[in-house]
Order: structure tokens, then sequence, then C-alpha cells
């Protein structure tokens, strides 16, 4: 009885390699510490990720705003279909990096949306009047501009 060999399509080799990275990445959605936010000019400045932190989950003087939870509660089906769509396009040849990116992509438009058109508790009046808006979460746009993806090794600290 002879040896048994493996012939793969050049088709099944990269659905193969595409597997095995998707086993090795990771997609990281929402804010990169470093980022600052406010104006350059006074100490008014913080990081966005612990502004975010504080809107997602509250403080003593901010109520929660769950932008970030809500935007993966709220849209279990779009995401449910965006990851079928995603398998199919693994089926016909998309890269790991691709599948992943738009995975992100599309759940930093999301995030975005959540900070638009999120239903969330009220500004204070003091809060209405320092930046002549009620509407929660947006002042200067830096927080929804400011969402993003990036692809990584899985485990790294980047």
């Amino acid at each position: 009885m002879g040896k048994v060999t493996d012939n793969w399509t050049p088709e099944g080799k990269q659905f193969m390699k595409t597997l095995r990275e998707l086993t090795e990445l990771e997609v990281r959605i929402g804010y990169q510490r470093g980022t600052l936010s406010g104006n350059p000019d006074n100490s008014s400045r913080a990081d966005l990720v612990d502004i975010a932190m504080w809107n997602e989950f509250g403080t003593v003087n901010i109520p929660s705003r769950p932008f970030m939870r809500d935007s993966v509660d709220k849209h279990e089906a779009a995401i449910n279909h965006m990851l079928t769509a995603q398998k199919d396009a693994l089926l016909h040849g998309a890269t790991a990096r691709e599948i992943l990116n738009t995975a992100g992509l599309f759940q930093q438009d999301l995030i975005q949306t959540e900070i638009e058109q999120g239903d969330f508790v009220a500004n204070a009046p003091t809060t209405i009047m320092k930046k002549g808006s009620d509407k929660p979460l947006i002042d200067t746009g830096t927080l929804k501009n400011s969402v993003h993806h990036i692809v990584v090794k899985k485990g790294s600290m980047d």
C-alpha cells in the first residue's frame, strides 16, 4: 500500500492560511490611550480613554451613557448579518485582515451612531450652559471622531 499525500489546491492553501491568521489576529475597536481631548492651551485636556470610560460607566458626577455597550446590545441582528457576510467573504478568498478590518469598521460605525443617536440621560443644566447643547456625548465631536479600530496580533500590547 502506497503513501497517502494531500493535494491542496491554491485556494485550499489560501483558505487554511487565512484560518490560521484568524486565530493569530484580533480587531480592537474603541479608543487608544494617549489621544487627548480638550483645548491644548489649558489644563483641561484629558485622555479620550478616560473620557469614554467615564461616560460609558458613569462617575459620581456623570451618569452612565453606555454608547459602547449599546452599540453591541442594540444591534445584535445587524452584527450577526455582518458576521455571516464575513464568513461568506472568507469562503470566497478574503484575507484575515480584510475580514477583521470589515468587522472593525462596522462596529466603529455602530459606536459612532450610538454617540449621535443614543437615548441617554440628559445633560445637566450647568453642562448645557457650558457647552451650549443638551446633546449628551456631543460637544466638539472629538469622542465620536476618535473611535477607530486596529488589527493586531492577539495578546500584543499595541
